[in-house]
């Protein structure tokens, strides 16, 4: 057995995997601590210290405002830590604040106004959405992006689009009165309304004709042989029918195209999460980080542009997870705040400490559940 070479293959696969999972992450968690950062620092809040990851840390430098930026053993987060905080969760250390002169709680965190906190504290999940529209931005502003209109070539048969008496030729003029350009536009219409009916408008022969398409759900599998499921209606476009072409942007429409790429990416995860809480979606779509690095290797064969685009899709999933109202998150903080400013003051410590035991039950539950996802996944 060639011991030489097995080593080397084995380190070959594991660059192949852990390489665009660390640049997908490290963007990603940079950004939204970024967010943090900027605020705060804007705010007059003072900033102790600025991490990638977790644990011992491996390099770190202390900037002129008294910063440590570290990046740390653990690359599966980071962490923004404030003036005035007992841990990386932003919860109040009260013994410090009360040993702090009035001069030194003007820069702690707890002791800033609740809009600046708030403020704060949403900048982080923000910074995602501007992430992932600028990486779309730019993807489409140097690339260009593939369009085609939206005309029938073929009609599966046994389809929604069958039963719905969509035919061959048949262009789609408007979903539900909403106007329909290409056929991505309708893909994005489509892929949010399962099993909710759609009144279409075909252009056939010159004509117009009024018909009611119900997508169904169903499993597909990608090339990688990954499964998931997504509404469908039967339809098939070809270079024929379609004239798929690639269709140069400008600065401003690459940014539109960000925007409102950003927005379906949110709509589409927002109904994914209501329907796993309504019982319409599986939960063994929810992946951690090994099925996160397995697509990150994947995608990273396709391109760099590519990669880039995952890194724009996770970050819109951070951005959300964080805004859940659960303590520990971003979402979680802000609900404090919100009942401070109607209470006029802030909760009491044990009840913030209280909230913020279970938040870390819950975080580590949902941890625990996406990393069983990731191993059954891979059996």
């Amino acid at each position: 057995m060639d011991i030489a070479g097995w080593f080397g293959t084995l380190w070959d696969s594991a660059l192949i995997k852990v390489v665009p999972f660390l640049f997908v992450l490290t963007v990603i968690v940079f950004f939204h601590e970024l967010g943090h950062y900027l605020v705060g620092r804007w705010s007059g809040i003072r900033v102790d210290a600025f991490s990638v990851g977790f644990g011992p840390e491996l390099i770190g430098f202390d900037d002129r405002h008294g910063t440590r930026w570290k990046l740390c053993a653990i690359p599966l987060g980071g962490y923004v830590k404030f003036w005035g905080d007992e841990n990386a969760a932003s919860v109040p250390d009260a013994s410090a604040m009360a040993r702090m002169s009035p001069e030194e709680r003007k820069g702690a965190f707890p002791a800033a106004s609740v809009a600046r906190r708030a403020a704060t504290v949403a900048a982080g999940p923000i910074a995602n959405f501007i992430l992932a529209i600028a990486i779309f931005a730019g993807t489409a502003y140097v690339s260009g992006i593939v369009v085609g209109d939206p005309v029938v070539a073929e009609v599966r048969p046994g389809s929604p689009a069958q039963t719905a008496g969509v035919a061959p030729g048949d262009r789609i003029v408007s979903a539900d009165g909403s106007p329909i350009g290409t056929f991505a536009d309708l893909q994005r219409y489509v892929a949010s309304r399962a099993d909710v009916p759609i009144a279409l408008e075909v252009d056939r022969s010159g004509g117009r004709a009024k018909l009611t398409v119900t997508p169904r759900e169903e499993t597909q599998t990608d090339n990688f042989g990954n499964a998931f499921k997504v509404p469908v209606i039967g339809i098939v476009a070809n270079t024929e029918s379609a004239a798929f072409r690639t269709v140069d942007l400008g600065l401003g429409d690459a940014l539109a195209y960000g925007v409102s790429q950003t927005w379906f990416v949110t709509e589409r995860t927002v109904a994914f999460i209501g329907g796993i809480f309504g019982g319409r979606q599986s939960s063994d779509q929810i992946g951690g980080p090994i099925r996160i690095a397995q697509m990150s290797s994947q995608v990273a064969a396709l391109g760099f542009a590519p990669l880039l685009n995952l890194a724009a899709l996770l970050s819109i999933s951070i951005g959300l997870l964080n805004l859940l109202p659960i303590p520990m998150l971003d979402g979680g903080h802000l609900m404090f705040y919100a009942a401070e400013a109607v209470r006029g003051r802030p909760l009491s410590a044990r009840v913030q400490d209280v909230g913020f035991r279970i938040g870390l039950a819950l975080v580590m539950l949902l941890m625990v559940f996406a990393f069983w996802n990731d191993l059954t996944s891979l059996t």
